[in-house]
Parts: C-alpha cells; sequence; structure tokens
C-alpha cells in the first residue's frame, strides 16, 4: 500500500509531534511514524524543566492550555555545594522564568492535538526504513501487522531518537558524530510525595551530584549521582531515600517525605552532536541529532528549538519557493547545540564528582563555585543561559 504527504516524520515523540502541529498550523501535509505502542511512548518519563521559549511554541500550535494552567512557575534555584548555598534568582537576574511540566504532559497534549488535527500518525510500525532522500522523491516504508506500507514525500524529518533509523541510514562518510561519555549516571526516583522545596535544588558533596525537582505540588522526581555500572536493583526504595536524606543539607532534610517509588532508572551522563544535520531531504532533529547531559536541563528544549525551526526552512520552501532557505537549518541548529553542550557540561563539572578527579581538580571546582557565589555577573551568565535565549 502507497501514501503520499508532504513531509514523512519518523518518530512521535516530542519533537516529532511538534513538528506536526507546526507544519499542520502552516498549512503543510505530514505523517508521522513511530515503532512504538502510543501507550510505550507516553511511559517515558523525562524532562521537566520546560523554557519559556518551548512554552510559547506550545501556545502556538494551540497546546499550552494545560501546561499553563498546571506547570509550576519557578523564578529561581538554589546550588548547594556542601553546605554552602547560592540561590539563582531567574526572574531578577535574566528577566524569564521557567516551567516546571514533564514531557509526558506534553506528549499527551501533542498527542491530542494530532488526533484532533486529523492527520495521520501511525504507531506500532516495525522495520521501519528510508529511502532515496538523497534524491527528489525520498520514501519511507514500513509495516504494521504483516502489511507493508510505502510512504512517498518531499521530505523526511528524523525525530526518532539516539537509536532511531534516520541516523542510522546515513553512509558513515557522509556524517560525522562528535561524542563524550561518562562512567557516572543519573538515578532517578519518580514519587507521589510533595517536593522537598518549593524550587529546584541542585547540590553536590563528596559522592557527587543530587537533584531535587518536582512534577507537580505533589510529585516529586528526585536524582542522584551513581555509578554507570550500578544497578536499579541495587537500589530499593528505603536506601535512595536513606542516601537522599543523609545528602541533603539538614534544613532540607527535614522537610523530605519519602513514598513508594512509581519509576525508577539510571540515567547516563552523555554528550553526543552529530554534523550535518541535512542529508539531501532528510534533517535530523531532537535525540537523533544530539544528547545533552541532564545537568542543564537543555535536552527538550533543544528538540523544541530545531523543530521550530525546521517547520520555518519548510515553510519558506512551501510558501516562498525558497530552496536556499534548506541550507539553513543544519548550521543555525548547530550553532545553539553546541552552546548547549557547553553549558551542560560547565554544570556538570560544576557539580559532579567524577572518578578521574584529583584534589586539584576539587579545589578547582570549589573555587568556581565561590566565583559563582561572589559574582552577580557569572550569575546573570547562567541564568540567561538556563532559561534560553530567545528564539521565537
Amino acid at each position: 500500500m502507497t501514501a503520499r504527504t508532504q513531509v514523512a516524520i519518523i518518530g512521535a515523540g516530542p519533537s516529532g509531534l511538534l513538528l506536526g502541529q507546526l507544519l499542520h498550523k502552516a498549512g503543510i501535509d505530514s505523517m508521522i511514524i513511530e515503532r512504538q505502542s502510543s501507550d510505550h511512548v507516553l511511559s517515558r518519563i523525562r524532562a521537566g524543566v520546560i523554557e519559556e521559549n518551548t512554552a510559547k511554541l506550545m501556545d502556538f500550535v494551540g497546546c499550552g492550555e494545560h501546561l499553563r494552567k498546571e506547570g509550576m512557575v519557578q523564578e529561581g534555584f538554589s546550588i548547594f555545594y556542601e553546605s554552602d548555598k547560592i540561590r539563582i534568582d531567574l526572574k531578577r537576574l535574566a528577566g524569564k522564568s521557567i516551567i516546571v511540566y514533564g514531557q509526558t504532559e506534553i506528549t499527551r497534549d501533542l498527542m491530542e492535538a494530532r488526533q484532533r488535527s486529523g492527520r495521520p500518525v501511525v504507531y506500532g510500525a516495525s522495520d521501519v526504513a528510508v529511502h532515496d532522500f538523497d534524491t527528489k522523491r525520498p520514501s519511507v516504508s514500513y509495516s504494521v501487522a504483516g502489511a507493508r506500507h510505502t510512504v512517498e514525500c518531499d521530505f523526511i524529518a528524523g525525530c526518532d531518537g539516539f537509536r532511531g533509523i534516520c541516523r542510522a541510514s546515513i553512509p558513515s562518510d557522509k556524517i560525522r558524530m562528535y561524542e563524550r561519555n561518562s562512567p557516572v549516571g543519573w538515578l532517578g526516583l519518580l514519587a507521589d510525595t510533595p517536593p522537598v522545596a518549593h524550587e529546584p535544588i541542585y547540590g553536590t558533596d563528596a559522592d557527587g551530584i543530587y537533584l531535587c525537582s518536582m512534577r507537580s505540588p505533589t510529585r516529586s522526581r528526585y536524582y542522584l549521582q551513581c555509578s554507570m555500572d550500578d544497578h536499579v536493583e541495587n537500589w530499593p526504595d528505603a536506601r535512595f531515600w536513606d542516601e537522599l536524606r543523609r545528602r541533603l543539607p539538614p534544613g532540607v532534610a527535614e522537610s523530605l517525605v519519602s513514598g513508594p517509588a512509581l519509576e525508577k532508572s539510571i540515567a547516563p551522563l552523555r554528550s553526543f552532536v552529530a554534523e550535518p544535520l541535512r542529508f539531501g531531504r532528510m534533517f535530523l532533529a531532537g535525540d537523533a541529532a544530539h544528547i545533552v547531559p541532564p545537568t542543564g536541563a537543555k535536552g527538550l528544549n533543544l528538540a523544541a528549538a530545531d523543530v521550530h525551526d525546521l517547520s520555518k526552512v519548510l515553510m519558506a520552501y512551501y510558501h516562498d519557493n525558497n530552496v536556499a532557505a534548506l541550507d539553513e537549518y543544519s548550521p543555525k541548529a548547530l550553532a545553539r547545540v553546541w552552546q548547549a553542550q557547553r553549558f551542560s557540561w560547565w554544570m556538570t563539572m560544576l557539580l559532579h564528582k567524577l572518578p578521574h578527579q584529583s584534589a586539584f581538580d576539587r579545589k578547582l571546582q570549589r573555587a568556581e563555585f565561590d566565583t559563582l557565589a561572589e559574582s552577580e555577573t557569572a550569575q546573570r551568565a547562567l541564568a540567561e543561559t538556563y532559561v534560553g535565549i530567545e528564539t521565537l
């Protein structure tokens, strides 16, 4: 069976769904193809810090109502270095805030909008393959319930994640990949307990980073640094709560409420960038294009910025017959990605205890914290990058 669309979007995560809504609003046809079920897509527990830029995009495509109503506006966050504390006043220093709203909720809002739009989305597609993307007649093939389907299109948008088929289909001599992996990760726990504080807390002690965040006034998300050789099974709930309570400053630890884990996982501390992000008529966006450490809270926001830029060059192509605009996507997106990588690794080096660090390195880390504590200029630079540079 053969179908036809203007843009075939591979992946129904937030980036693919948001791109679909942006194109729908512009009158550009698209089909979204996802290898997992919709329930599986909604089961992914990931980002929760939303920049105002991303929130504005959700408003623009008509999906911002729940985010604005249920999201928790945060005007700052705290950083503890052992017992010493800095509060980064985002509103005062950068003029903007962040919004805590889970990626699951973002995905659900976009899924419901896609359904209302009547535009096609295929879940449970197996054996997805991209074809002829270096020509003017690209296509995508996939199977559902044993039947093979082909989608002819003008362009392919690879929004299918780090392990997706789009980037893997590019000849190795046409793409360059930059990567940095760490032997440490983040052990995360989600629980229906009130947050330990009304704003996020980053902290570090002799055992590395911890992070106290939230998803709602009654749901908390906590992280502890751990080895990538560790296993979730080694961390029953009681051990996690005891370790977090031990590491929190005394005044904060007294407010910690524990409860059964809804989800527990270990996330890698990884940086990855593919270059370029355009290959003929196929574009990469989101995790298919780049991964940033979670420290700077940039992953979902970078993906949203990617597809915003991609939608603009596709609009220029379809509305203005501007073929040259297609060349603008990759360099613009990569410039932003590398700035986010720089910031995320700066935050990583400020807060983590890495195995290769020497005593000298840890003295430098302390000096970096002290500089941040004493310099409003340094705090402003952190705040402005954390809230995101205006792109709309």
